[in-house]
């Protein structure tokens, strides 16, 4: 026969229950409403942390996505467009590809070149570029959607990532550079990199150095490096490295790399980016700091349009707002950039990249990138690096975006269900022991 628990023991298990319950909700999270999932367009199912763009009761209310990029308020952003939008600057955007369907990238880009499906196919798989190209250039022609810092800049898309969102390549990195120079990119964005130097890509950066441009790159993430030293190309000298800040606040950004290379720093957490097609998604990584660096400088070159590279650069470095130790130091570099006082403040000019400690910038006998119309002049026997034959790199060239989707969700569901099976298995021991105590 089976023995029944006394009313005082099953009241006592009962609240032991009722206890384990309560606590194992707030550990889950927050239960949508039924409808959120209905709500949601399709395009944001498999985000980590969506954000749904819903329609607002005024078109003059921002809608939910504008009012979260927080790196605008940061960044001075509506006082920096009193004097420049980027307008009549070609910035290039050299990752995944980018989607120029997305609304807020509409009209915004140029036809660009795909140096992994040149045959055409998915403009970005990954949606990593597409991300860049919006803190870039997004719209800000109304209330909706990202807005990008320089929102009248044009971006020149350059894919040399795969589907994985890896090249295993620099030289592919390098034939990018040298593309996006010759096709007009007065500012450069590399939103990737790797532990090993590459000859090939150092010598197209040199190239771009030595045709005006400005070259922009990430210092790295903690969680895809093996090791803490920053990525290349962002420690080539003459390159703008940018690490990132933890949003809202002067903290290095837990996840960041930095170190001596540093230059600069910008917003890398809690930022929310365009996503193929036409949504949204909350994403974090120096591969999103370095774009904001890369929007200033197009801000400064529409507005100066007869200053140098090396004076833009001068100019971002002179003007950033010291945070850390006083001056230049290992982890902020020269602090975090500041567009507005980058454009208004007075810079005497320098004549050079202050970053750049080559002796001679370029290197002799580097021709156009190939598929330009001086390297079809040159003739069909040209070597398609102009005049460098470099081996391929190693295996350690696996690319590194720099940036992914910004997910605790895991974390805290795991933590949660390992609290919740140890309460309930306490529960059931205690539920035994009364069973126990009144059968005696």
């Amino acid at each position: 026969m089976r023995q029944s628990c006394p009313p005082t023991a099953r009241r006592v298990a009962g609240r032991a229950l009722l206890a384990v319950a309560a606590v194992a909700v707030p550990l889950a999270g927050p239960v949508p409403p039924a409808d959120a999932a209905a709500a949601r367009p399709v395009a944001l199912a498999s985000a980590a942390f969506p954000l749904a763009a819903p329609v607002s009761d005024s078109q003059t209310r921002p809608d939910q996505v504008r009012d979260e990029q927080w790196q605008l308020d940061e960044l001075g952003a509506k006082t920096a467009w009193r004097s420049s939008t980027g307008r009549g600057v070609v910035v290039a955007v050299i990752d995944s590809g980018v989607d120029a369907s997305h609304p807020d990238l509409a009209g915004q880009v140029l036809p660009g070149y795909d140096l992994v499906a040149p045959l055409g196919g998915d403009p970005d798989p990954v949606g990593h570029g597409t991300t860049v190209a919006g803190l870039i250039a997004g719209r800000n022609d109304d209330n909706r959607g990202v807005v990008g810092l320089a929102p009248d800049a044009k971006i020149l898309p350059v894919r040399v990532l795969d589907d994985e969102n890896r090249y295993d390549d620099a030289l592919i990195v390098a034939k990018g550079v040298r593309w996006a120079v010759d096709n007009g990119a007065r500012v450069i964005n590399l939103s990737l990199g790797g532990s090993g130097d590459s000859p090939a890509l150092a010598a197209a950066l040199d190239y771009a150095f030595a045709r005006d441009v400005v070259v922009v790159a990430c210092t790295g993430n903690l969680a895809t490096s093996t090791n803490s030293k920053v990525w290349y190309p962002a420690r080539e000298p003459g390159v703008i490295a940018v690490s990132g800040l933890e949003k809202d606040s002067e903290n290095l950004w837990s996840g960041a790399i930095t170190g001596r290379a540093t230059v600069l720093t910008a917003p890398a957490t809690g930022l929310v980016g365009a996503r193929p097609g036409d949504g949204y998604w909350r994403v974090q990584g120096t591969s999103f700091a370095a774009p904001l660096v890369a929007a200033t400088a197009a801000l400064v070159r529409a507005r100066y349009p007869e200053m140098s590279a090396g004076d833009v650069v001068n100019r971002l470095l002179s003007t950033a707002r010291d945070i850390g130790p006083t001056g230049r130091d290992d982890r902020f570099g020269y602090g975090l950039v500041d567009p507005v006082a980058a454009l208004d403040a007075e810079v005497s000019p320098v004549g050079r990249n202050p970053l750049d400690d080559q002796t001679s910038p370029g290197v002799v006998g580097f021709g156009p990138a190939p598929g330009s119309a001086e390297a079809e002049a040159a003739g069909a026997g040209a070597d398609p690096l102009g005049g460098l034959t470099a081996p391929r790199q190693q295996s350690q060239w696996t690319a590194r975006p720099a940036g992914s989707e910004h997910d605790s969700t895991p974390e805290r569901l795991w933590t949660g269900a390992v609290l919740f099976v140890a309460l309930l298995t306490g529960a059931a021991l205690m539920v035994r022991r009364f069973r126990r105590w009144g059968s005696r």
